[in-house]
Protein backbone atom coordinates (compact mmCIF):
# COMPACT_ATOMS: atom_id res chain seq x y z
CA UNK A 1 0.00 0.00 0.00
CA UNK A 2 1.50 3.36 -0.95
CA UNK A 3 2.18 6.06 1.61
CA UNK A 4 0.04 9.22 1.51
CA UNK A 5 2.97 10.95 -0.24
CA UNK A 6 3.21 8.24 -2.90
CA UNK A 7 -0.55 8.34 -3.42
CA UNK A 8 -0.72 12.10 -4.01
CA UNK A 9 2.42 11.91 -6.18
CA UNK A 10 0.73 9.32 -8.40
CA UNK A 11 -2.45 11.40 -8.56
CA UNK A 12 -0.50 14.56 -9.44
CA UNK A 13 1.40 12.73 -12.16
CA UNK A 14 -1.82 11.37 -13.67
CA UNK A 15 -3.39 14.84 -13.51
CA UNK A 16 -0.46 16.44 -15.29
CA UNK A 17 -0.35 13.74 -17.98
CA UNK A 18 -4.08 14.31 -18.59
CA UNK A 19 -3.99 18.11 -18.56
CA UNK A 20 -0.54 18.72 -20.05
CA UNK A 21 0.11 16.03 -22.67
CA UNK A 22 2.78 18.28 -24.22
CA UNK A 23 4.92 17.60 -21.16
CA UNK A 24 5.98 18.95 -17.79
CA UNK A 25 8.94 18.91 -15.45
CA UNK A 26 9.20 16.34 -12.68
CA UNK A 27 9.41 19.18 -10.16
CA UNK A 28 5.86 20.14 -11.12
CA UNK A 29 4.62 16.71 -10.05
CA UNK A 30 6.26 17.22 -6.68
CA UNK A 31 4.87 20.70 -6.20
CA UNK A 32 1.32 19.70 -7.13
CA UNK A 33 1.53 16.63 -4.91
CA UNK A 34 2.98 18.52 -1.94
CA UNK A 35 0.34 21.25 -2.24
CA UNK A 36 -2.42 18.60 -2.24
CA UNK A 37 -1.00 16.75 0.75
CA UNK A 38 -2.76 17.34 4.07
CA UNK A 39 -0.67 19.49 6.41
CA UNK A 40 -0.40 16.58 8.86
CA UNK A 41 1.41 14.48 6.22
CA UNK A 42 3.88 17.09 4.96
CA UNK A 43 6.64 16.48 7.52
CA UNK A 44 6.74 12.77 6.69
CA UNK A 45 6.75 13.58 2.97
CA UNK A 46 9.70 15.93 3.42
CA UNK A 47 11.55 13.23 5.35
CA UNK A 48 10.96 10.84 2.44
CA UNK A 49 12.20 13.43 -0.05
CA UNK A 50 15.32 14.17 1.99
CA UNK A 51 16.08 10.47 2.37
CA UNK A 52 15.54 9.84 -1.34
CA UNK A 53 17.90 12.67 -2.25
CA UNK A 54 20.51 11.39 0.19
CA UNK A 55 20.21 7.80 -1.11
CA UNK A 56 20.64 8.97 -4.71
CA UNK A 57 23.67 11.09 -3.78
CA UNK A 58 25.17 8.16 -1.86
CA UNK A 59 24.60 5.80 -4.79
CA UNK A 60 26.22 8.33 -7.13
CA UNK A 61 29.28 8.60 -4.86
CA UNK A 62 29.58 4.81 -4.68
CA UNK A 63 29.27 4.49 -8.46
CA UNK A 64 31.90 7.15 -9.03
CA UNK A 65 34.23 5.51 -6.53
CA UNK A 66 33.80 2.13 -8.21
CA UNK A 67 34.50 3.65 -11.63
CA UNK A 68 37.48 5.67 -10.41
CA UNK A 69 38.89 2.82 -8.35
CA UNK A 70 38.16 0.11 -10.90
CA UNK A 71 40.50 1.52 -13.52
CA UNK A 72 43.61 1.47 -11.32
Amino acid sequence: MPSPWQAVWNEAEELLYATRPEGFDVEEIGRVAFDCLPESEKEEALDALFYTYWAAAQADRETRAAIDGGGR
